[in-house]
């Protein structure tokens, strides 16, 4: 046979290899939904743990950010350059009084930018009437002040008005909020007078809540001249605030005491008040670290709900894991359909929660009075950590249903 019969034959051709499986991306979203699509009350309650968890943290981290802000704004509105002064046992005085020239030695400090001296006048209570027995006090007190006692503590005047030089040695009385509420007054119109160790007392004004000195909201304000003249009172203080140089506050607390009282300054006690509403901040950041815990162990409960549901998930449609694996889906296939499935899952929870996070912390928020503070840390730490509770709790899950061999899946099922 000649070379040129042999060239004029057809060559054979070899059939082309089958083309590798692939799984697009949109694919995955798809096949790892369809769980999702028919058990829809089981997805639901799955992903209820990852949002109650979730939500827990976002509104702990939320409350606990809006507390601190509403701190913040009013540290800034009362200032934390504000002393008291109190007295203890001292020698050569009355109980729980300071020196006669205590304010005046006080006011002498370069620092200190105003001061206001308080006089608990004893043995005299406040009353509506003078038909009411004198045992019933109802826990007010009377406090003899002077002029400077709004502008010390920041306060401001509900109703009426505060003591004058004109009005501060008369009968009459500036209530605090809490002794105006328990007697009954609201206002000062209509000539409102109170009965007061003995005598009328007239009252001009009612005060609002004093945030750092609420002793002064159970009290029934007389001026200094008037508590000496109708009350018999030495105005002796008994506390004195002091505003300070705010750069300057713990060199005056340093040397209070000993200005008050040379002779026994152990006996004088200086406080900040601000360091009350610190501390109480100090105590809510406690609770807040706590109530996290609590977030995480939700959250981690939620995780084991979803890993729970995704092994019964995968027992349930083994003869699907078959039928896909002999039509050519790969191992690596049918784990991202039941990884992708998990975190879908952890993604609803997760979105749904922090949504929830922060309708109860805008809620509580506006109940409180405070700004609504949501940090962008527990948005986006939420999702993160839902997103990895459910690639953790889907982990298995995927692995087992990806190691499963067509024809024992197809059998079993």
């Amino acid at each position: 046979m000649s070379r040129t019969a042999l060239s004029d034959r057809p060559e054979t051709t070899q059939p082309a290899a089958p083309k590798p499986s692939a799984l697009h991306l949109a694919d995955v979203g798809r096949v790892a939904s369809v769980g999702l699509r028919t058990r829809k009350l089981r997805a639901a309650l799955s992903a209820l743990g990852i949002m109650i968890g979730i939500a827990a943290m976002v509104g702990v981290l939320g409350l606990s950010e809006s507390s601190k802000s509403d701190l913040l704004a009013q540290l800034d509105r009362l200032g934390t350059n504000l002393l008291t002064v109190e007295a203890g046992e001292g020698f050569g005085r009355g109980s729980g009084e300071l020196p006669d020239e205590a304010s005046a030695m006080v006011a002498m400090i370069g620092p200190v930018e105003i001061t206001s001296a308080v006089s608990t006048v004893a043995d005299v209570s406040v009353y509506r009437t003078d038909l009411i027995p004198e045992s019933q006090t109802g826990g007010l007190t009377v406090q003899a002040v002077d002029l400077n006692l709004l502008d010390t503590l920041g306060g401001t005047v509900a109703d009426g008005r505060f003591f004058d030089e004109a009005s501060e040695a008369f009968p009459t009385t500036v209530l605090g909020s809490v002794a105006a509420e328990r007697l009954g007054i609201s206002d000062v119109t209509g000539d409102q007078v109170v009965w007061l160790g003995g005598e009328w007392f007239t009252v001009v004004g009612v005060l609002d809540p004093f945030e750092l000195s609420p002793d002064l909201d159970r009290a029934a304000l007389v001026g200094m001249g008037a508590a000496e003249t109708y009350l018999d009172d030495d105005n002796i203080p008994t506390s004195i605030y002091v505003r300070t140089d705010p750069s300057q506050v713990d060199a005056v607390m340093g040397v209070l005491a000993a200005t008050v009282d040379p002779e026994t300054p152990e006996e004088v006690t200086v406080d900040r008040p601000t360091d009350a509403l610190e501390a109480k901040e100090a105590a809510d950041d406690a609770f807040t670290a706590l109530f996290l815990g609590l977030g995480a162990v939700a959250l981690l409960v939620g995780g084991v709900g979803i890993a729970n549901v995704m092994v019964i998930s995968v027992l349930e449609r083994r003869t699907e894991i078959g039928l896909r694996r002999a039509l050519g889906a790969t191992k690596r296939h049918v784990a991202l359909q039941f990884l992708g499935e998990a975190l879908l899952l952890a993604t609803i929870g997760g979105i749904g929660g922090v949504l929830l996070g922060v309708a109860v912390t805008s809620g509580y928020a506006a109940l409180e009075g405070w700004s609504t503070m949501i940090p962008p840390l527990a948005i986006g730490g939420g999702v993160a950590a839902a997103l990895l509770i459910g690639a953790v709790a889907g982990l298995y899950p995927a692995v087992r249903a990806a190691r499963m061999s067509p024809t024992e899946a197809l059998r079993s099922g």
